[in-house]
C-alpha cells in the first residue's frame, strides 16, 4: 500500500508541477499582449502614448465625419436662408421693370449691377448740371451788380413794376413780375405780350404762365425752358425785361 500512496503523491506532485509551467506560460502570454497593446509610442509634448488611447482616438475620430455632416448640413442651410434675405432685400431696392417676370438671382444681381451703375452716371451728370448752375448763378450775381446803378438811373422813381429772372431745375427759367394793380389800369393792362415776345427772341419756350394778386400787387410767374441755359445771360435778360416794362 505504501509504493500506492507514494504512487498518488507522485502524481499529485506531478500534477502541480505540470500545472505551474502552465499556469506561468499563460501568465506570460497575457503580459506580452497587456505590453504589445499598450506598446508606448512618443507623444508631441515629450511623453508616450499608448496603443490602446491611438484606438480610443480612432474611435472617436472615425465619428466626426458624421458630425461633420450634420454641420455642414447646418451651415448650408443658415446660408441659404441668409442668401434669401439678401436677395429680397436687394429686390426691394430694384425698380418694378427691373424685377418682372420669373427671374433667377444671377439675373436679378447683373440688373443691379446695370442698375447701380446708372444710378452713378445720373449722379455724374447732376453734379455736373449743379456745377454749372452755380457758375450761372454766381456769374449772373456779379453782373447785376454792375448793372443795379444803370436798372435804378434809368427807371428812376416812377419804376412801378419789377422783374425778378432766375433759374430753376432742370434747365429752365422762372421769370416773375409784379406790377401794381393802378399801373395796370392806367395802361389800360400790363403789356405781358411785350415780356413774350422778348422771352421767344432770347430762344427761351414759354410752357406756362400763371397769374395772382397779393395786396394790390399783381404777380406774373413764368415758366420757360432753354436748352442751353450756360449761354443765357440771366442778368441782362433781367434788364431787357425791366427796361422795357417800365419804359413809357
Amino acid at each position: 500500500m505504501f509504493p500506492l500512496h507514494h504512487d498518488d503523491q507522485s502524481k499529485d506532485l506531478v500534477f502541480q508541477i505540470s500545472s505551474t509551467p502552465h499556469q506561468e506560460d499563460i501568465t506570460q502570454q497575457d503580459l506580452i499582449m497587456m505590453r504589445g497593446s499598450q506598446e508606448l509610442l512618443p507623444y508631441d509634448n515629450g511623453s508616450y502614448l499608448s496603443k490602446f488611447s491611438i484606438n480610443e482616438a480612432n474611435i472617436n475620430i472615425a465619428s466626426d465625419p458624421y458630425e461633420k455632416k450634420i454641420m455642414r448640413r447646418d451651415n448650408e442651410r443658415q446660408r441659404r436662408q441668409l442668401m434669401a434675405i439678401l436677395n429680397a432685400s436687394l429686390r426691394s431696392l430694384l425698380p418694378l421693370e427691373l424685377i418682372k417676370g420669373k427671374r433667377s438671382i444671377s439675373e436679378h444681381m447683373n440688373e443691379a449691377v446695370n442698375y447701380i451703375k446708372q444710378l452713378k452716371e445720373k449722379v455724374q451728370e447732376l453734379k455736373a448740371k449743379r456745377e454749372e448752375l452755380k457758375r450761372v448763378y454766381e456769374h449772373s450775381s456779379s453782373t447785376a451788380h454792375d448793372f443795379g446803378p444803370q436798372i435804378n438811373g434809368s427807371l428812376g422813381s416812377k419804376s412801378t413794376s419789377n422783374i425778378t429772372v432766375g433759374s430753376t431745375c432742370c434747365s429752365g427759367v422762372q421769370i416773375v413780375v409784379s406790377t401794381s394793380i393802378t399801373n395796370c389800369s392806367e395802361v389800360e393792362g400790363f403789356a405781358l405780350s411785350g415780356v413774350l415776345k422778348v422771352l421767344l427772341a432770347e430762344g427761351l419756350n414759354v410752357v406756362e404762365c400763371a397769374s395772382i394778386t397779393v395786396n394790390r400787387r399783381l404777380f406774373y410767374t413764368i415758366q420757360c425752358e432753354v436748352d442751353d441755359l450756360a449761354r443765357l445771360d440771366l442778368s441782362k435778360l433781367q434788364l431787357k425785361l425791366n427796361f422795357l416794362c417800365n419804359s413809357d
